[in-house]
């Protein structure tokens, strides 16, 4: 039967023999709650595994690199996107396996976490167009905007000049257009590049933020007078 050792190689070395490894090397325990925002601070526990490469530095800066090596850019179904971690607790009592010059400690640690939720209005800048739309940078990743989700007005999209035409109003969205829009559809597969966002700005005070200042001064306008109705004859009343 496989035993470990026990050994605090951040002190004084002490050893002691136990014939229970880790069930997982791996095991990800999540505090994420629910909240109404969609970036949130996230409470996790992991054990990393230190190579003897990496022994050389202290062990809060080689458990941040490598928790940081491991989650950053992550995208799982519960948690979102991982943007980052911010902070660590390693445990210096360290696990030993035979036949592996590592060594394996706990860790408590907190990541910024983004999760975009249906329906939520966010704000962006358009980076990239494309003949079907325009991807728009909403914290740290993009969502798409279809063509057929931006205005009622026929549209054309020239890639080559970085722009999208409207065709009766003469508004436009190019790259570096601020935007304002609704979450529609989110979906996020597990590992990395496969999450799926898609908004609309099909809707009163969404779109450019041009636009949606253009909006708000037509609707603060006083309305216009009553139409002065002619008496017979050709009088005013």
């Amino acid at each position: 039967m496989k035993f470990e050792k026990t050994v605090n190689i951040y002190g004084n070395y002490f050893f002691s023999f136990d014939f229970l490894l880790y069930p997982k090397i791996h095991k990800l325990m999540s505090a994420f709650k629910k909240s109404s925002s969609m970036f949130a601070i996230v409470h996790m526990s992991d054990v990393v595994r230190i190579p003897p490469s990496r022994l050389t530095n202290s062990l809060h800066d080689t458990a941040i690199a490598i928790l940081k090596e491991k989650y950053e850019s992550m995208i799982s179904p519960d948690l979102g996107y991982v943007v980052m971690i911010t902070e660590a607790s390693a445990n210096s009592i360290g696990k030993l396996v035979a036949g592996d010059g590592a060594t394996y400690h706990k860790v408590i640690f907190q990541a910024l976490t983004f999760y975009p939720k249906l329906q939520e209005i966010v704000e962006g800048e358009v980076v990239e167009i494309t003949d079907f739309g325009a991807f728009v940078r909403i914290g740290p990743t993009d969502a798409l905007l279809h063509l057929s989700q931006i205005t009622d007005d026929y549209l054309k999209s020239d890639v080559k000049q970085g722009v999208i035409l409207a065709n009766q109003t003469s508004r436009s969205l190019k790259i570096g257009s601020k935007i304002r829009a609704r979450v529609t559809a989110v979906s996020l597969g597990k590992g990395a590049g496969m999450g799926k966002i898609g908004i609309t700005c099909r809707q009163p005070f969404l779109g450019a933020v041009d636009w949606i200042d253009q909006e708000i001064k037509k609707a603060r306008q006083p309305p216009p007078p009553a139409a002065i109705k002619e008496k017979k004859g050709g009088g005013t009343k």
